[in-house]
């Protein structure tokens, strides 16, 4: 009888293991499977903008609005995280960065609005498209501006280093060069006092 109780908590066990190795896997399936779907749907949204920018008129535009202040912010979250990787000091630069991505977010949704409503409506509102533009303008100019002096940054802490390298170049390249053999020198002066010996005297 013992033998018996004990296979059957050994097959309990068994069987519980399996039941938390199965529930495991369901949870990680659907895990990754509400990552791929909204990875998707990012995707085909943004396919979507890039169709919807080959075309004409206020929608279009707009839509190549919201693909070029994606990129403008893409690069300069890209800039200034080289630049923390370097170990950079850039004070409140990426907060101020981490903000302008957020309004960026705010524009691009309402840009969306705009341009899907410009497709099923004759009707323009120039005020409200003129806003848009001009919010696009100053945040695109802002990420320029912080990429610009990124650069500028990044090209004085080279322009140390590559002086220094011509430097240390120029010493070694004085420093590989063989002294003149005092006997070499020697030698030259006997030879240029032997060949003004054999010249013959000027006419005079």
């Amino acid at each position: 009888m013992a033998s018996i109780g004990t296979f059957i908590t050994i097959m309990l066990v068994i069987f519980l293991f399996f039941l938390l190795m199965g529930a495991a896997g369901i949870y990680l399936l659907v895990k990754v499977g509400k990552k791929a779907t909204k990875k998707a749907r990012k995707v085909s949204t943004r396919v979507a903008s890039h169709v919807a920018a080959m075309g004409t008129g206020d929608a279009a535009e707009t839509e190549r609005m919201r693909l070029d202040l994606r990129r403008e912010v893409s690069l300069t979250r890209q800039t200034v995280e080289h630049a923390l990787r370097d170990g950079w000091g850039l004070g409140d630069l990426p907060q101020l960065v981490a903000e302008i991505g957020a309004h960026a977010d705010q524009l691009d949704a309402q840009l969306g609005v705009y341009a899907q409503e410009r497709r099923v409506s004759a009707y323009v509102d120039h005020t409200a498209f003129g806003r848009l533009r001009e919010h696009h303008a100053k945040l695109t100019t802002a990420c320029a501006r912080i990429r610009a002096d990124l650069l500028n940054d990044q090209m004085a802490h080279a322009a140390g280093g590559i002086e220094e390298i011509r430097s240390r170049t120029d010493l070694e390249i004085e420093a590989r060069r063989r002294a003149p053999d005092p006997l070499d020198q020697i030698d030259e002066l006997y030879n240029r006092t032997m060949v003004d010996r054999a010249r013959p005297d000027d006419p005079r």
